[in-house]
């Protein structure tokens, strides 16, 4: 329904709003993320919780980049792609606009693959994750979001778990974007 009003609107809309729509988009995306913020706030207990865990939760992140890689570079020998192409492809983990740029400057093709991958990583995100945290586990819900666990996708898997996995998946989120610029570069080069 929502995309369908979006069309909509899109149809609708006067020309001149379209310069201004990064701005209500990022607006919009920090106002959700601040109602995160308040609803994980609420829950006083849930930093004493992450503190007990530990460095146990940067193994989350390190589980999704072994996963994420791994499962590029398979699907690269059924498509035909060398080893460190489709591992950089898979090291975006889902931060489509950064992977691509950085993969520009190998390739075009290889650019919009990643786009491509990492969108359709998104949107798979948002339509798992609920079904994900219901039938598997709140935990194993943070992965498909891969780095957009701490933006866009955390709003729903806030909405699907709670708020110390909300923390976890900010983390996840934090951890694997901080990775996405070190990692691409340096697969695509092996």
């Amino acid at each position: 329904m929502s995309v369908v009003l979006g069309i909509t609107m899109g149809l609708l809309m006067p020309e001149y709003i379209f310069n201004y729509t990064d701005i209500i988009i990022d607006f919009g995306l920090c106002l959700l993320l601040f109602f995160v913020g308040i609803d994980i706030g609420r829950n006083k207990g849930v930093f004493n919780d992450i503190k007990k865990i530990g460095l146990k939760v940067l193994l989350i992140p390190i589980m999704i980049i072994i996963g994420s890689i791994s499962g590029s570079v398979i699907a690269g020998f059924f498509v035909g792609l060398p080893v460190n192409e489709s591992s950089a492809v898979g090291a975006g983990f889902g931060w489509y606009s950064l992977s691509a740029m950085l993969l520009s400057e190998y390739s075009t093709e290889l650019s919009a693959l990643a786009f491509i991958s990492n969108v359709v990583r998104e949107i798979l995100a948002i339509i798992f994750i609920p079904i994900i945290a219901k039938y598997i586990g709140d935990v194993e819900s943070v992965a498909p979001a891969g780095a957009t666990a701490m933006d866009t996708s955390l709003p729903i898997i806030s909405k699907a778990t709670n708020p110390e996995i909300s923390i976890i998946a900010f983390i996840t989120g934090v951890v694997l974007s901080s990775l996405v610029p070190i990692l691409v570069p340096m697969l695509i080069n092996l």
